[in-house]
């Protein structure tokens, strides 16, 4: 192995799987195939596209985009049962390259409360489940579910098997987020140095910001040896979240003296992800947050502004451009046509098959004829999120609301649902409670409203809105998110797109945590 290639670290992006479980990100198939194509072009080494066995809407996700992506690894993640193993090598066997994840708790806690089972079962199960993942492809990654917590011997040993097996990347997650990176990196070095065969597999950190050392965990865990890294967009997942792959990639891009390591991730694409991401999920990144946030690259004090004016590397430790921030561009108009339309979509970096085109083109008139000055921000809005609702079985078709500060909102609506038009006409407080009332009543359900923010696409009274919803529904919480230049429609796009999403859940089940661990035997 070449230098270069030893110190060369690997993303594994865990977005559609980890960062799914985020409480309201459920994301539909459509979603999906379109965050794992932007990864792609990223060129993410592996792609985590979710957990087969949990759902048929889960099978299918892996399995569709097992098919559809090409050059990176496409991988589901697997409990030590038989039945979790089988389903994840069904769905992953149409892939190029193809990975099974597969995990077993290893921490005194987890063994005894969650899984009930003696250690040396726990050493039985990971040899049993990693030699029936071997069947399947010859990519097999192992984790020791709180490794963090695991006693060191009974982690060595535990790793060893899995090697032994056939497992060719092993993971040692911080699964709760306790670590801190000191500890992290000492137990990397410790379980590489002590198991004889540590030098058959890639050792991978997967962190959990609890603490808010996510990121810091994970470089610290490169450094003691591991060249797997995974992570997610805008460091979504549960609770506090995951290792943010975005501040990965160029913290070891930018740091490459203290660092040396690289990763083949084409930073250009970072922002144009981070945006699809927040948009599919109906999670706003905090202005302040490193790399995409709205203030990354922006200097409001005096004497930044001077400085950066002088010398753009007095305060800035990587350009703009670097991460795919690109000023405020005034686009095109109504008169624009279809060609100049497509043209500036790919250089947005997209690729849209016709009829979704044809949509976008069609809100694209429609937007010029109600405003005045088009820029990019807008049509990654609009396209964001057609793209993301047009294959949805509950749709928007049209809204008209009427309201006054004397009296009753009315809200004269129409909608799709499973190809059927449906109309109602309902009343409400203001426009947006007559037209969530209209909705409900089309659909006949009553999920509870937890959340309801707007905020303008770009500057000017004109602009496009940007409204993000969250529905609850039994235990369920959903995030739906929807633009357009009339903010009601926007926010009743937003609405249904949450109901789309509640739909998809109903049909998930979560994997049962204590579920026995029926290994291959």
């Amino acid at each position: 192995m070449s230098h270069s290639e030893a110190n060369r670290v690997r993303i594994f992006d865990t977005t559609l799987r980890d960062g799914e479980q985020s409480p309201g990100a459920s994301m539909t198939l459509e979603e999906k195939l379109q965050i794992a194509r932007v990864l792609e072009n990223m060129r993410v080494d592996v792609i985590e596209a979710g957990f087969a066995i949990a759902s048929n809407g889960d099978f299918e996700c892996v399995n569709r985009i097992a098919k559809e992506i090409k050059d990176s690894t496409v991988c589901s993640l697997a409990r030590a049962a038989l039945g979790d193993i089988d389903r994840a090598g069904e769905a992953i066997k149409p892939a190029n390259s193809g990975r099974i994840h597969t995990f077993i708790a290893t921490s005194p806690l987890h063994m005894k409360v969650k899984l009930q089972m003696e250690p040396e079962a726990v050493i039985e199960a990971i040899h049993a489940s990693v030699s029936r993942a071997c069947t399947f492809t010859n990519d097999v990654e192992w984790s020791a579910e709180d490794a963090t917590r695991t006693e060191i011997d009974f982690l060595c040993r535990a790793v060893e098997t899995a090697i032994k097996a056939g497992a060719t990347t092993i993971n040692l997650p911080d699964t709760v987020g306790y670590a801190t990176p000191q500890e992290y990196m000492d137990m990397f070095k410790a379980v590489i140095e002590r198991v004889p065969n540590s030098d058959k597999a890639i050792f991978s950190t997967h962190c959990h910001n609890d603490l808010g050392l996510a990121v810091a965990n994970s470089l610290a865990g490169v450094a003691g040896g591991a060249r797997q890294v995974e992570c997610t967009i805008n460091g979504i997942g549960e609770r506090a979240g995951n290792a943010a792959m975005e501040e990965i990639v160029m913290a070891l891009k930018v740091r490459g003296d203290a660092l040396p390591y690289h990763t083949r991730i084409k930073t250009e694409e970072i922002m144009r992800a981070s945006k699809l991401v927040s948009t599919v999920t109906g999670f706003t990144v905090q202005n302040n947050k490193a790399i995409v946030g709205a203030n990354a690259f922006a200097h409001e004090s005096g004497i930044h502004q001077d400085g950066v004016l002088k010398a753009a590397e007095t305060y800035e430790i990587m350009t703009p451009e670097s991460v795919g921030v690109t000023k405020s561009v005034l686009t095109m108009g109504k008169h624009s046509g279809r060609h100049a339309f497509a043209d500036k979509l790919k250089d947005l970096g997209y690729e849209l098959g016709d009829n979704a085109f044809q949509e976008c083109f069609r809100r694209f008139k429609e937007l010029g004829d109600r405003k005045k000055n088009i820029y990019d921000e807008d049509i990654i809005a609009l396209v964001d999120d057609e793209v993301a609702t047009w294959a949805n079985r509950m749709q928007v078709i049209s809204l008209n609301t009427y309201s006054s500060s004397n009296g009753e909102a009315v809200a004269n609506l129409t909608m799709a649902i499973d190809g059927e038009k449906a109309k109602t006409v309902t009343y409400g407080s203001g426009p947006v409670d007559a037209a969530f009332n209209a909705i409900k009543d089309l659909i006949g359900m009553e999920p509870h409203l937890q959340l309801f923010q707007v905020h303008a696409v770009t500057q000017g009274t004109d602009a496009q809105a940007e409204c993000t919803v969250r529905l609850e529904e039994g235990g369920r919480t959903v995030n739906g998110q929807g633009a357009h230049e009339d903010t009601v429609t926007a926010a009743a796009r937003a609405y249904v797109s949450a109901v789309n999403k509640l739909l998809v859940k109903r049909e998930k089940k979560a994997p049962d945590e204590a579920a026995k661990v029926v290994a291959a035997k």
